[in-house]
């Protein structure tokens, strides 16, 4: 049983690795924003049409303004503040 070797190709030039590309910047942090729930317009730039709360990969958020968000959103949720 003789194992094929893969063939190598050749990587695109043009597009930059992961360690070349600079990383996004939270913009909450960026801006000094406070989360709080009585913020509705803030909020909903974090939810998607049916309600759910967006991710950090998506949102552009770090974990402590995620975590943040999610509480916020979640408490606006029970007062009726955002659906």
């Amino acid at each position: 049983m003789v194992k094929k070797k893969r063939e190598t190709t050749k990587r695109d030039s043009t597009r930059p690795r992961m360690s070349e590309m600079p990383k996004r910047k939270c913009k909450l942090c960026e801006d000094q924003v406070q989360v709080d729930y009585k913020q509705p317009e803030l909020l909903r730039r974090f939810i998607t049409e049916r309600g759910k709360i967006v991710g950090r990969h998506s949102s552009g958020a770090c974990a402590k303004h995620q975590r943040e968000i999610t509480r916020a959103i979640k408490r606006a949720r029970i007062m009726l503040l955002v659906r």
